[in-house]
């Protein structure tokens, strides 16, 4: 073997004691659709094998490390040689003025408002964004910036592709950590959210049955605070009075039942 040839030879990784490692099969790496939409930009850059191997890596547990921030995400990865490699992967922050608009577009749309704080991210959220000229989730590798410190000049590299599955599952178990990364944290969100709805809308009937329908068709996780045995509907006083009324009572009204029934079936 030449001296210019010695890096097309596969070398195993230093095994790795309690490293972070996704937990999903090949075709279940992004179980709720905002995952697996990050995970398909990804792959749609045309990336191929390297996200490949990158794969093997997350499911190997060779992360020793991940944090993420607003814009930038920072991890350690154990490769074959024994000093850990830094990885970085940054993506653009909405402004702040950006986020307002994003927050005025979702607080007069009950649906949004309730898989919000139910947390999850609504279907349907990419078109509000859209709607404001932002893209959610990026369509194009200059959209990401990442660097690593091995010495493969292509990226991503496998170090680079290991984290990006990471950052999938742990967005499965809390979306707001994508919109953190975006530039808004769960509260600042829902702090926005709480700001925006200052003027009362009247809805019509058609609209509630619409919205109770949907409701109860996509069963929701409730977050912690609302599995509280003497109040299950408490989720709903988080973000405050909800300036939506039918029939001359406050939304909020309508889906406390919904919200208590479901509490009564989960300890059945």
């Amino acid at each position: 073997m030449s001296d210019d040839e010695w890096w097309r030879t596969p070398s195993k990784p230093i095994p790795v004691e309690d490293g972070l490692r996704i937990t999903g099969d090949r075709k279940n790496i992004g179980k709720t659709w905002w995952s697996r939409r990050f995970v398909d930009s990804l792959e749609s850059m045309g990336l191929g094998g390297r996200f490949e191997r990158g794969r093997r890596y997350a499911r190997a547990g060779q992360v020793l490390s991940m944090s993420l921030s607003t814009s930038i995400v920072v991890a350690q990865v154990q490769g074959s040689r024994p000093e850990p490699y830094r990885v970085r992967i940054g993506i653009k922050a909405f402004t702040e003025a950006e986020w307002v608009e994003v927050e005025k577009a979702l607080a007069g749309q009950a649906l949004f408002l309730a898989k919000l704080l139910a947390g999850e991210l609504p279907r349907g959220i990419e078109e509000v964004f859209d709607g404001i000229g932002l893209r959610l989730f990026p369509v194009s590798a200059r959209e990401l910036s990442m660097d690593c410190s091995c010495p493969d000049w292509e990226v991503p590299c496998k170090h680079l592709a290991a984290i990006c599955y990471l950052l999938a599952e742990s967005f499965d178990s809390d979306p707001f950590e994508y919109l953190a990364w975006r530039g808004r944290s769960r509260q600042q969100l829902l702090d926005g959210l709480r700001e925006s709805r200052e003027q009362p809308v009247e809805a019509t009937d058609d609209a509630l049955v619409d919205l109770l329908d949907d409701f109860w068709g996509s069963p929701v996780t409730v977050p912690a605070v609302a599995t509280v045995r003497a109040a299950p509907d408490a989720v709903l006083d988080q973000l405050g009075p909800l300036p939506l009324t039918v029939g001359g009572r406050p939304l909020v009204e309508w889906l406390r039942p919904a919200y208590r029934a479901l509490a009564d079936a989960d300890e059945q």
